[in-house]
Order: C-alpha cells, then structure tokens, then sequence
C-alpha cells in the first residue's frame, strides 16, 4: 500500500490494522505509527483520517458496537415478550463467545473521552437500548424508566458477569462440579427468567 491509496481504502485499512495490532499486543500495542508500519505507507498516513491515537481506537471500539447491535438485532423475534427477552441473552452469551476480542474491547477497554467521539458514545448506547426495549416489552405498562433501567443493569451485569468469567483463566481453576461450566449459561437464563417473573 502507499499514500497515494484511495481515502476509503486507506481508512479502512487503518481500522484492520489497528485490529491486527489491538489483537496481537493488545491495546496498549497501539499506534498510528504502528498502523502505517504495518501498512507500509508513511507514518504520516493514518493522520488524514485519524488525528490521535484515541479517535483510531474510537473507530474501532465504535464499530465493535455495531455489530453487537446487529448481532443482537438479528436473532430470531417471536413476538412473545418473555421469549424474545430471553433470545436476547442467549444472543448476548453467543457473541461473547464467538467474538472474544471485539467483546474485550467494547467491555475491557478504557475508553477514549467520550466527549470527543459521541459516534461512539451512540453506537453503545443503541447496544444498550435494545435491552432496555425487550424488557418493557417483557415487564409491560405500570414500571417507572428507573425500575427498567434497575432490571436492565441487573439483567447485563448477570450477562457480563458470565461471559467475563468465560473469557478469563479463573474458570478452570475452580474445581466446578462436573457439569456446572457446561450448564452455567442454561442455568443463569432460568435464573433471571426466574427473578424478572415477579416484582
């Protein structure tokens, strides 16, 4: 590749390669100077679409959230409140699982400031919303914005909680009964179907 790269083409790119590095040094690998290394186009070359570091790492932490979103969008809708809150989580557990470094970034990484990238900001909080949304689908008329939000941060810290432990190297040091690393995503659904049945 060289500077004289089509603008799209080369910001594009630039998101890849910041992928490659985040993936292979982590984030504290990170770099303009890195990404054009790696791109083999001058070290000035990433600044025509990104001015720092931090809005690189904006870009990609905000298109992580997309595809979160979308993921979350496209599971199967059944129009039945409780089933498709429940799908919702189930969803959230499989793109844990499937996409280990995009959910470590949207939920490991610290943020760049968030004043400065509101794209980014949205595209988290459209994440968000779509939990928000199930679960007054789920808990219907007669619940105050603060005891949905209450729910929802209860029902994503649960969801977090196991998929954070998934990730880490902690879960195979615990001696678990047999069975219960298999059946902790079953187990966790039934639970929290359990305590959102009732006020």
């Amino acid at each position: 590749m060289n500077d004289d790269t089509a603008p799209t083409d080369l910001k594009e790119a630039c998101v890849r390669a910041a992928r490659e590095v985040i993936a292979e040094h982590g984030i504290e690998g990170l770099s303009l100077r890195d990404v054009a290394r790696r791109l083999g186009v001058s070290h000035q070359a990433p600044y025509k679409h990104f001015p720092s570091r931090d809005h690189l790492l904006a870009e990609v932490l905000r298109r992580c959230y997309v595809s979160f979103a979308e993921f979350l969008d496209a599971r199967p809708l059944t129009g039945t409140p409780e089933v498709d809150l429940a799908s919702l989580g189930w969803a959230y557990l499989q793109h844990a699982r499937e996409h280990p470094l995009e959910y470590r970034l949207m939920f490991g990484t610290p943020w760049p400031d968030g004043a400065g990238h509101p794209e980014l900001v949205q595209a988290a909080l459209h994440a968000f919303n779509r939990l928000r949304e199930a679960l007054a689908r789920q808990r219907g008329p007669g619940h105050t914005p603060q005891e949905l939000d209450a729910d929802a941060l209860f029902i994503w810290a649960s969801l977090h909680g196991l998929a954070s432990a998934m990730h880490g190297e902690l879960m195979d040091k615990l001696q678990l009964a047999p069975g219960v690393e298999a059946g902790a995503s079953a187990h966790l659904m039934q639970r929290l179907s359990r305590a959102l049945g009732g006020d």
